[in-house]
This record gives structure tokens, C-alpha cells and sequence, in this order.
């Protein structure tokens, strides 16, 4: 298999409520807490593949003027083993109240002076908690 058919194109949101917290889901079957989106369809556009997701899993509602695009990630793949995510972020705030649906089994959200005690996937390990810590840093000053 090519490198390029080892690449799974993912969209996916630095969610953040009023007091600065940190959305995270662990899709059902799975261990891993990660940011919320999915996967970006054939000829779809990252953030509307990332809208897309959020209505599916979380009944939130996103306008595309509300985000920021944080940069294009990659990273080993937490559920599917060989295989790497190549995710594009965005930071969007939360907008309503998120809920599980379709197959998110877990919400969870992370404190911004709170160490990350839950198991999390490699992206939202490495890239996007120190960018969302990042982004916290910039507002407080």
C-alpha cells in the first residue's frame, strides 16, 4: 500500500466554551479521547467536512466566520494501527450546548490549568493541546 492510501484526511475543531475549556470525544468502541470532526469526504472542503461532523456528533450548529484555521497537522492514526491522520484544525468556540450523538460514546472537557489525565490520541497529544495552550497563553496577556 502506497503512502498516500496510509493517509486518512481528517477536519477537526480546538472547541473552547466561555471559561476556556477544551471539548474532547472518545468515539464509541475506542479508548482514546481526541478533538472533535472526522473524516473529510472526496471533493468536500475541510471546514465543511468539520461543520459537517459537529452537527452529526454534537447537534452544534458552526459558521464558518466564527473559526480560525490553525494549521495542518499529522500524526500517527489512534485507532486505525499503520495508518496516520493528516488533520486540518480549527479553533472555534462553543456555540450551544454539545451533545453526543451518532458515534460519540464520551464527552469530556479539559480544564486550562488541568493536566491531561485521560488517555488521548497521538494528534490531540502532540499538536493540539499545546496549541490550544498556545492560543490560552496569547489571550491571557
Amino acid at each position: 500500500m502506497d503512502e498516500d492510501a496510509r493517509q486518512i484526511r481528517i477536519a477537526a475543531a480546538l472547541l473552547t466554551d466561555a471559561r476556556g475549556r477544551l471539548l474532547l470525544v472518545r468515539k464509541s468502541g475506542t479508548a482514546w479521547f481526541m478533538q472533535p470532526g472526522g473524516k473529510i469526504e472526496r471533493g468536500e472542503e475541510p471546514f465543511a467536512a468539520l461543520a459537517r461532523e459537529l452537527r452529526e456528533e454534537l447537534g452544534l450548529a458552526v459558521a464558518p466566520d466564527a473559526a480560525r484555521h490553525c494549521g495542518r497537522f499529522s500524526a500517527p492514526a489512534a485507532n486505525e494501527p499503520g495508518f496516520t491522520v493528516e488533520a486540518e484544525l480549527y479553533a472555534l468556540p462553543l456555540n450551544g450546548e454539545a451533545r453526543s450523538a451518532a458515534e460519540i460514546a464520551e464527552i469530556a472537557w479539559l480544564e486550562p490549568d488541568a493536566t491531561a489525565t485521560l488517555p488521548l490520541a497521538p494528534l490531540t497529544r502532540d499538536h493540539a493541546l499545546p496549541l490550544w495552550r498556545s492560543m490560552l497563553t496569547e489571550t491571557s496577556r
